[in-house]
Parts: C-alpha cells; sequence; structure tokens
C-alpha cells in the first residue's frame, strides 16, 4: 500500500474499534518492591506447593514483609502459581437437613454456658487432610471440647459435643454455621436431648459465627502453620492438646479484660457466690 492510501491512526483505530489510549499504551514493569515480593513467593512456594494467597500472606506476615493478601494474591496469578489442591468444604450444607434459626442477633450473652459455638477446619497432612472440630463457650473463649477425624462425618462432632456436654452441662443455645455435620439427625437429636436450643448462620455471613473462626484462626496460625508440614495424626493430637490447655489457661485476651479464658469463667462464679452471700 502506498503512503497515499495508508491509513491515518485515528482512522486505524475507529475502523478497530479501539481508543486511541489503547495504541499508545505502553505496559509498566513490576516495581522493585514486587519483583523482590514475586522472588519470595516463588522461593516458597517451591516448598510449599499446597499453599493459597492466604497462606502465602501469613508466610510474608510472619517473616515481616509488609504485603497484604490482595497483593500476594494478584503476584501469584501473575506468576501463574496455583496450589496443587482445592481447599475442603468443610462448612457444606446438605439439602435434605432442616434449616434452624439464627439466635444471636441482638442476643446479649452475658455468662458462660449461654451460648456455644462450633466450627471445622482442615489440617493439611503430607498425605491427605484432617478435620479438627472445636467447641467453645461464647462468653468465656474457652475451647471446651475438641476432636480430630480424617473424614468429614458427623461422628467426631457428635463426640466432641458428648464430651462437652458431660463435662460442663448444656448451654441454652448451641451456635454453628450451616455444615451438614450440625444439622445431622444424630447431632441434632443430641441436642434436643439435652434441651438446647441450635442457632445456625446464614450461608456466607462469617460473622454470625465469628467468635469460633478468630479462635480456629489463632490455632491454625500459632500451631499448624508454625509448626507443620505433618507427618502423623499423632503430632497434631499432641499439640493440639498442649495448645488448648495453654489458650484456656495462659493466654491473655482482650475482649474478656486481658485474663485467660478459665480465668473468666472462674472469675463469673466467684462474682455470683459473692452476689449469693450479699443477698
Amino acid at each position: 500500500m502506498s503512503k497515499d492510501h495508508e491509513l491515518s491512526q485515528r482512522r486505524q483505530c475507529t475502523l478497530l474499534q479501539l481508543s486511541r489510549s489503547t495504541l499508545y499504551y505502553r505496559p509498566k514493569g513490576e516495581s522493585a518492591a514486587n519483583l523482590t515480593f514475586m522472588e519470595i513467593i516463588d522461593k516458597q512456594f517451591l516448598e510449599t506447593l499446597w499453599y493459597g494467597s492466604r497462606q502465602m500472606a501469613r508466610h510474608m506476615k510472619r517473616q515481616g514483609h509488609r504485603c497484604g493478601r490482595h497483593r500476594v494474591r494478584r503476584l501469584m496469578r501473575l506468576m501463574r502459581l496455583v496450589p496443587i489442591y482445592q481447599e475442603p468444604n468443610t462448612s457444606k450444607k446438605h439439602p435434605a437437613h432442616k434449616i434452624y434459626p439464627y439466635l444471636l442477633k441482638g442476643l446479649s450473652i452475658t455468662r458462660p454456658n449461654q451460648v456455644w459455638c462450633a466450627d471445622i477446619t482442615y489440617i493439611r497432612m503430607e498425605r491427605g487432610f484432617l478435620y479438627l472440630v472445636a467447641i467453645m463457650d461464647w462468653y468465656s473463649r474457652k475451647v471446651l471440647a475438641w476432636r480430630l477425624s480424617n473424614t468429614l462425618e458427623a461422628d467426631f462432632c457428635v463426640s466432641a459435643l458428648k464430651e462437652a456436654l458431660a463435662k460442663y452441662g448444656p448451654p441454652e443455645i448451641f451456635n454453628t454455621v450451616q455444615g451438614s455435620q450440625y444439622v445431622s439427625i444424630r447431632y441434632t437429636e443430641r441436642l434436643a436431648e439435652a434441651g438446647i436450643e441450635p442457632s445456625v448462620g446464614s450461608v456466607g455471613d462469617s460473622y454470625d459465627n465469628a467468635l469460633a473462626e478468630t479462635i480456629i484462626g489463632l490455632f491454625k496460625a500459632e500451631v499448624i502453620h508454625r509448626l507443620g508440614p505433618w507427618k502423623t495424626a499423632d503430632a497434631v493430637e499432641w499439640e493440639t492438646l498442649q495448645w488448648v490447655d495453654w489458650f484456656n489457661n495462659r493466654r491473655l485476651l482482650q475482649p474478656i479484660g486481658n485474663i485467660p479464658p478459665a480465668e473468666a469463667e472462674e472469675k463469673f462464679y466467684e462474682q455470683c457466690n459473692e452476689f449469693d452471700k450479699v443477698a
């Protein structure tokens, strides 16, 4: 084509339905900081191929790098780094199970054994997964019972519930997410036998069971991610046992007055006894 018949850049953009700014755009490279982060992420990913953006961001934070999850996720996508497994869905709703209401909205929780909560999390092993269920008292934050399992059947949840009931007696309300384990016939029958009202949070709303998820998050950060990778269930069980004892009796928690959960429970009952003496 001769120069006389060449189309102007404006005409070319019009015919191709492109904005002229697109034509003049020159991609910018990543910043020096991002290139450094990408190198760190790449090195860690080779050692832990199951790390998604959440785990990788935690790793970066532990190493002292100011790199949040959204930034990590963008850089991992840019590097085409994809974890080699899908995270198990521990809160899958069963379509045949009854739907229970959420009872904590606007409720003032003022005493131990008023409301319990529970959550399930997965633990990545060298081969497969383990699953942990923990039952906690909403008022004191105390971990009342827990169980490990290599399946997501309801049995280990029922076992933890029986232990908590045997130690502490029944609460008024038991709050969970909409996992099939919590609304299974065996589980809800046990709640009914003990006179406990089930409360189930709405799908996708993490605030409905925020306390349980927060405590589980502390456990995973302080035990699972810090001490892993894990080879045996016995090792996980031992470290969980140690952590629960430390958390209940020595971990200072700001929401309950910078005292351990067991002390918060004892303090409440001591105040009740003092009130009864005065009365």
